[in-house]
């Protein structure tokens, strides 16, 4: 029972470290550099990561469950890797309910970010929400490496 709840432990926070790796390093570069316009690779990755959002706020959570099941304890959620993950959830939440679905709201009103000025105050509020969905999923990143480092390094395989 031990290997399939760590199985799907590392399973999931990898999903989660995964796919943030791959819309940062692929989806989005790639939608800037293959679709017509800026507007439509903004529409796409705001896509994409509103569904990697939700898959890792689902990925976070049976973590977790893992987490208290394999110890048979809530305090287990007090472990650094759980707090990361703990951290990586509210993150996520905070960045998908607050800055996210904002920028949604400020590109369907503006029609098209790139030709809205910069000065213009829905630019202006989209620009600097955008740096704030950066950080906030750079942060995510460094806690899924952290907390999926701490997981692996606290296998201790079984003693025969």
């Amino acid at each position: 029972m031990t290997s399939t709840l760590r199985f799907i432990e590392i399973l999931a926070l990898g999903t989660w470290v995964g796919g943030i790796i791959f819309l940062s390093f692929v989806v989005a570069p790639g939608a800037f550099g293959v679709l017509g316009s800026r507007d439509q690779a903004g529409t796409m990755v705001g896509f994409a990561l509103g569904r990697l959002h939700w898959i890792g706020i689902v990925a976070g959570l049976v973590y977790l469950v893992v987490q208290i099941i394999e110890r048979r304890s809530f305090a287990s959620i007090a472990r650094p890797a759980a707090i990361a993950v703990v951290l990586m959830i509210a993150l996520t939440f905070y960045s998908q309910k607050f800055v996210t679905s904002r920028l949604a709201e400020l590109r369907h009103e503006m029609v098209s970010v790139d030709a809205t000025p910069r000065e213009n105050s829905m630019r202006v509020e989209f620009d600097s929400l955008h740096q704030w969905s950066v950080r906030i999923e750079g942060t995510v990143l460094l806690l899924g490496l952290a907390g999926l480092f701490l997981t692996v390094r606290n296998f201790s395989p079984p003693h025969h």
